[in-house]
């Protein structure tokens, strides 16, 4: 069975079916609901129809993109990804974003079972695929997705209750998930995230970034400071497993400042922008979007998504550096060549 499993490409484990099935999963995402949610608001904005009419019919496909997003994730032939698109349709239709992501992953390890095992392959393979995924849509997707979204929503009552408290949970957590190799993203649009508790998780993912970028100039210079800054703090990943400590100063400043985002002055964002800092600068984007167009907005984004990350994390971190904590080159992006230090 082992050997049947390996020639299919299927691995039963926790990081094929949560580390890499997510990151598609949010790259499907942003292929569709983020980039048209985008597109929509500078339609609106600009007063751009056009604009408007394909953000929404890019958001309308989400689904789709997702189920064709963990297809090709997962490695599947080109049957069973094209058969994805339908799974994950109907998995958004039963279950939103949740259930795109439970109807795509078993139609997509039970479609790589059939494929090409029979004559008729082009028939079987898509057959099964579908069939498998409307079922997990239509059964499991609601139960999976209400549970996903009652978790959000309790996250989000007790941001409002406890803000202090809560907003320091959620942005670190948050953060952590930004920067390790699982999707911020994807568990913020399963979750719902909206309110002060999306707020408060824009500025953890935007600490992990900013915060690493501008610790890490010393060694990453002007392209890994744009690389994190704007990209993704991910690629300093294989430094920490090996330094755990660099971890501290952008973790610390999300943990300052998310408190002020949510009580002294109160950020808010939607789940688009929440799992995404300053990635693509897509959480500033949807803050705007949430909060309005107004300089008092555009303050408090450069001031808790941009300078407070920036400031406390070099503070933090020339700390650690004068104690011995964080050694020369133990930030710097892996290119290649073994890391220093």
């Amino acid at each position: 069975m082992s050997s049947f499993l390996k020639r299919k490409g299927i691995q039963l484990t926790a990081k094929a079916y949560i580390i890499d099935a997510l990151s598609y999963m949010a790259l499907g995402l942003f292929s569709s609901l983020i980039i048209g949610l985008i597109l929509r608001t500078i339609g609106e904005q600009l007063g751009w129809p056009l604009f408007s009419e394909m953000g929404q019919l890019a958001m309308n496909l989400m689904g789709p993109a997702i189920g064709a997003a963990i297809a090709y994730g997962l490695g599947a032939p080109p049957l069973v990804i094209f058969a994805a698109v339908a799974t994950g349709a109907a998995g958004a239709e039963f279950g939103g974003p949740a259930g795109s992501y439970v109807a795509a992953l078993v139609s997509v390890e039970l479609g790589k079972l059939v494929s090409k095992e029979t004559k008729v392959d082009i028939i079987v393979t898509p057959f099964v695929t579908i069939i498998t995924g409307f079922l997990a849509a239509k059964f499991v997707g609601p139960a999976i997705s209400g549970a996903m979204t009652a978790f959000g929503s309790w996250i989000v009552w007790g941001t409002e209750q406890k803000p202090i408290l809560m907003s320091i949970l959620v942005a670190t957590l948050m953060g952590l998930a930004l920067t390790a190799p699982i999707s911020s993203a994807a568990i913020a649009f399963m979750l719902d995230l909206s309110g002060l508790a999306a707020g408060a998780a824009t500025i953890g993912c935007s600490a992990q970034m900013i915060g690493f970028a501008v610790s890490s100039y010393r060694e990453n210079k002007v392209g890994g400071l744009l690389a994190q800054g704007l990209g993704t703090s991910m690629l300093q990943v294989p430094n920490i497993v090996r330094f755990p400590l660099i971890l501290i100063p952008p973790t610390v400043a999300g943990m300052i400042l998310a408190p002020i985002g949510a009580t002294l002055w109160p950020m808010s964002n939607n789940a688009a922008g929440a799992g995404m800092g300053t990635s693509g600068l897509v959480g500033q984007i949807m803050t705007f979007t949430t909060m309005g167009f107004s300089p008092a907005v555009f303050i408090q984004i450069a001031v808790l998504h941009f300078i407070g990350p920036a400031v406390i994390s070099l503070i933090v971190s020339e700390w650690m550096r004068s104690r011995g904590w964080i050694q020369p080159g133990q930030m710097r992006i892996y290119t290649g060549d073994r890391p220093s230090g």
